[in-house]
């Protein structure tokens, strides 16, 4: 597997993405964008890009907050600081992923017929401002990830569109669930949201052991949720 650490810009802001393929697959094939959480760019994010190119498609962990700016776990403070102006201003967010988008969709082992984006936590917030962003790919996946619209109004949605959730994570209440569903059947896109039982947020860490703040690991739905993404990209890109 070849992987390697590029740079990349939004207007001034410099970036830095990881790159993942296998390099014994030859000829273009499908972009997954791997959106972080809001740690920044490290290595959950580029183990997730492998996981990709192992799939057989190219794994791009993109970068939100600038090249060599990161959170660090348990810095509730510090990694709100970083992710906040993005929440709160919803142009600013959608301007800096679609600068990733444009970016991967350009490189030279990317067919760029065939481009997905996933997203973690607060990086499921990013891949659903994608596609709200009207962005030309066939799909995106929320794990985990944050429901509620910004002010920013949606382009007409175009992505498929699937949520991986844990019913009992405390910052994506039911009221928010079902105003996303609302959205996205007025919208009248092709969406899908799993809802595991018993599970927290950021299942899928296995770092993550902080019942008071709400995020647990759960192998269980860790594992569904492994095989709903690897389903959905065999969908979005047999097309």
């Amino acid at each position: 597997m070849h992987t390697e650490n590029v740079e990349y810009q939004d207007g001034d802001v410099v970036l830095e993405g990881y790159l993942a393929y296998d390099e014994s697959i030859k000829g273009p094939r499908p972009l997954v964008l791997v959106a972080h959480d809001w740690t920044g760019r490290r290595d959950f994010a580029t183990a997730k890009a492998e996981e990709m190119a192992r799939l057989g498609y190219v794994g791009f962990a993109l970068d939100m907050y600038g090249k060599g700016v990161f959170g660090s776990d348990n810095d509730v403070e510090g990694n709100s600081a970083l992710m906040g102006p993005f929440a709160a201003d919803r142009a600013k967010l959608r301007k800096r992923i679609l600068a990733a988008l444009t970016f991967a969709k350009g490189l030279s082992q990317v067919d760029a017929s065939k481009v997905g984006a996933m997203g973690y936590c607060f990086g499921g917030m990013c891949v659903l401002e994608l596609a709200r962003a009207g962005a030309d790919v066939g799909g995106v996946i929320s794990i985990h990830g944050i429901f509620s619209a910004g002010a920013e109004p949606n382009a007409l949605i175009s992505a498929k569109v699937l949520c991986l959730h844990g019913h009992d994570d405390p910052m994506v209440p039911p009221d928010q669930v079902l105003a996303f569903e609302q959205e996205m059947s007025g919208a009248g896109v092709d969406w899908q949201v799993h809802a595991y039982g018993g599970t927290m947020h950021a299942f899928t860490n296995p770092d993550a052991n902080n019942p008071d703040f709400g995020a647990v690991f759960n192998p269980a739905a860790n594992q569904r949720a492994s095989r709903s993404i690897e389903n959905f990209w065999t969908e979005i890109f047999s097309v």
